[in-house]
C-alpha cells in the first residue's frame, strides 16, 4: 500500500517509496497484460492504455476498464507469438 504525503495545496501525493514501487508500469504501456485482483484473484486481460499514480486504464475485449492500483495482486505480461511486432 502506498504511503501518501500532503503537499501545500492539501492534495495527497505518493511518496518516493510509493513512486519507486511502480517504476515498471511505464514499460508495460501498450502491451497485453493480465492483472489479477486482490478480491478473489479475478483476471483482467487487455492492453495497458494509460496510468496515473492511483489507477491503470486497460482496453479489454469488452471495452475500457479502470483498475485501482491498490486492488491489484499481480500484473503479468502476455507473451506475443514470435514474428508479431
Amino acid at each position: 500500500m502506498a504511503v501518501l504525503d500532503k503537499n501545500m495545496t492539501g492534495e495527497r501525493q505518493p511518496t518516493e517509496k510509493a513512486r519507486s514501487s511502480y517504476e515498471f508500469i511505464p514499460k508495460l504501456k501498450g502491451k497485453m497484460v493480465v492483472i489479477r485482483l486482490l478480491s478473489g484473484g479475478l483476471p483482467v486481460t487487455g492492453i495497458l492504455e494509460s496510468f496515473n499514480p492511483y489507477e491503470l486504464q486497460i482496453q479489454t475485449a469488452k471495452g475500457s476498464q479502470l483498475v485501482f492500483k491498490r486492488a491489484i495482486a499481480t500484473i503479468e505480461v502476455v507473451d506475443e507469438p514470435q514474428g508479431r511486432h
